[in-house]
């Protein structure tokens, strides 16, 4: 028998680290899970705040490629999670025929999908360091849009723990101008022969709204692979590391298991 591994792709704003709760869950019930970093990406929090200069070129491109690269590395084929910019980057792989299975956790808007204005500004690039290239949350955008749905105590502790700054460039591919954006943000809705796709969003998330992960949803409409929408009431887009990830992981695993996505297989 092998394991089935699970490679987790974070999202803008976030370390790798955002994931460790869900790894120990994966791993717990038998999965090998995997949370590799962006290209470049220092391996504490600390570490990358002090010299994010690493990632700063960081654009959807590079980082596609890197996890491309990384699921197909492996002798079984992976389920692959994403959040946020990795929810899009798992939808593309996916519709590409990599990996075994995804899950997009509000994630990144897709083909003509656009953000709302308001949530949109903090995508774009504009309150950069040109110098620098990157896009960093201060603690009160963090509570006020990210995470909205949590207590003032718990976002400084979210922040502390998870939040780096962002690539302007990453953030301009992912922008609402079609024109600047990147071709990886495309996705083949289309492809009947895929793995099984799941869509979470939080109906409380401002950065990407509920309304933009069930448009995305409608655009899977005409295919016959499976593709399945899952909806959290009073939940923001920071679903997958506050109080009540588990219960975002835990609708996970179930949904696995339900497709025989399970942790050993012959």
């Amino acid at each position: 028998m092998n394991h089935t591994p699970v490679v987790f792709i974070h999202g803008t704003w976030l370390h790798a680290l955002s994931w460790e709760s869900w790894a120990e869950r994966f791993a717990s019930r038998g999965f090998l899970a995997f949370t590799p970093g962006w290209p470049g990406e220092a391996a504490a929090v600390g570490e990358l705040r002090k010299s994010a200069g690493a990632i700063a070129g960081i654009g959807l491109d590079v980082l596609t490629d890197h996890y491309a690269g990384i699921v197909r590395s492996f002798d079984t084929a992976p389920v692959i999670i994403g959040h946020s910019v990795g929810g899009l980057i798992a939808q593309h792989l996916i519709a590409a025929d990599i990996g075994r299975a995804a899950v997009a956790i509000a994630p990144a808007p897709i083909n003509d999908i656009t953000l709302p204005d308001a949530p949109a500004r903090l995508w774009t690039p504009e309150q950069s360091d040109a110098a620098e290239g990157l896009v960093s949350l201060s603690p009160k955008q963090f509570r006020e849009v990210f995470a909205n749905t949590a207590t003032e105590e718990d976002s400084d502790r979210l922040f502390e723990r998870y939040v780096v700054p962002a690539p302007s460039r990453l953030l301009a591919d992912l922008g609402p101008a079609s024109a600047a954006r990147s071709g990886r943000a495309v996705v083949d809705v289309g492809n009947a022969g895929r793995g099984p796709l799941l869509l979470i969003s939080g109906q409380e998330d401002l950065m990407v709204p509920d309304s933009v992960t069930r448009a995305a949803y409608k655009q899977y409409g005409d295919s016959t692979a499976v593709t399945d929408l899952k909806q959290f009431a009073d939940r923001a887009h920071s679903l997958v590391i506050d109080s009540g990830w588990r219960f975002v992981a835990d609708y996970v695993l179930g949904w696995l298991d339900e497709h025989g996505l399970r942790p050993e297989h012959g």
